[in-house]
C-alpha cells in the first residue's frame, strides 16, 4: 500500500471518530459518556498523523513505501462505515446472550422506607434488591414504575423489561431483566415504560422470589439518553 493511501487510511479513521464523538451522540451506542473526550482526542491525534504521512510522501514522491499485505485494505471499510452508517446500538440480541447481572449486595443497614410516590418509579436494580433482598418485603402491593427496552423470553407473548449497562464499552455489557405478565409486548428493541406490582412468586424478600412484574399499563418511549445506566430516565 502506497504511503498517500495510509495517509487517507488514517485520516479518515481519525475523522470518522471525531464524526461520532465530537459532532454527534453516537458514541454512546457504544461506550460511556466518560470516554468522550479520549475518543475526540484519538481522532485528532489519527488526523494529525494522516497529515504527517500525506507531508513524508509528498517529500519523497517516488519512493515505495513498506509493504503491507492486501487485507489491509479491509480497514477502510470500519473506517469508512463511522462516517456513513453507524450500527445500531446493543439491545435485545445482546441481552438475550448474556447472563444477568447479579444483584448487588444489600445495605449493612437494611432497606429505608420506600417513598410514598405512587407509582413509585423504580430502577431495575433497585427493583431486583428489594424483591429478592429485603426482609421488610415493602415492594410488596406497590405499584412502581419500571423502564426498559423489550427482549423476548422465548416462549410466544413472554418477555423481559431489560436494561444494558456498560462498565466501559460495549464489549462489556451486562443485563438487568425483569420478566412482564399482563400485557402484551411490542416489538423487541422498543423501549417502554411499565407500570405494576410484583408479580407473586417465591417467597418475597429472598432468592427464590421471581424477579417480576405484573403489568397493569405499558406505554412506549424514546430511548433515554442513560439507556446504558441503571438509571431513572432522564427529564
Amino acid at each position: 500500500m502506497k504511503r498517500v493511501l495510509q495517509a487517507a487510511l488514517l485520516a479518515l479513521t481519525g475523522a470518522g471518530l471525531l464524526q461520532v464523538a465530537l459532532f454527534s451522540e453516537v458514541f454512546l451506542r457504544y461506550v460511556k459518556e466518560g470516554m468522550r473526550p479520549p475518543l475526540i482526542l484519538s481522532g485528532v491525534v489519527l488526523l494529525l498523523l494522516g497529515a504527517a504521512e500525506a507531508w513524508a510522501a509528498y517529500r519523497h514522491r517516488g519512493a515505495r513505501g513498506a509493504h503491507v499485505p492486501p487485507v489491509a485494505w479491509l480497514l477502510f471499510l470500519p473506517a469508512l462505515s463511522l462516517l456513513v452508517y453507524a450500527p445500531p446500538e446493543l439491545g435485545s440480541y445482546t441481552a438475550s446472550r448474556e447472563s444477568p447481572k447479579a444483584v448487588a449486595a444489600a445495605p449493612e443497614e437494611g432497606f429505608g422506607p420506600l417513598p410514598s410516590t405512587s407509582p413509585l418509579p423504580i430502577t431495575l436494580g433497585d427493583f431486583t434488591s428489594r424483591v429478592q433482598q429485603d426482609r421488610t418485603k415493602a415492594i410488596a402491593a406497590r405499584s412502581v414504575t419500571l423502564t426498559g427496552f423489550v427482549t423476548p423470553a422465548g416462549r410466544p407473548g413472554e418477555w423481559y423489561l431489560t436494561r444494558l449497562l456498560l462498565s466501559c464499552c460495549a464489549a462489556d455489557a451486562q443485563s438487568l431483566k425483569v420478566k412482564v405478565y399482563g400485557v402484551t409486548p411490542p416489538k423487541a428493541d422498543t423501549w417502554v415504560s411499565v407500570t405494576g406490582t410484583w408479580h407473586p412468586s417465591g417467597a418475597l424478600g429472598t432468592a427464590s422470589a421471581e424477579v417480576a412484574l405484573d403489568a397493569r399499563t405499558l406505554k412506549r418511549i424514546d430511548r433515554p439518553s442513560n439507556g446504558y445506566q441503571d438509571a431513572l430516565p432522564l427529564g
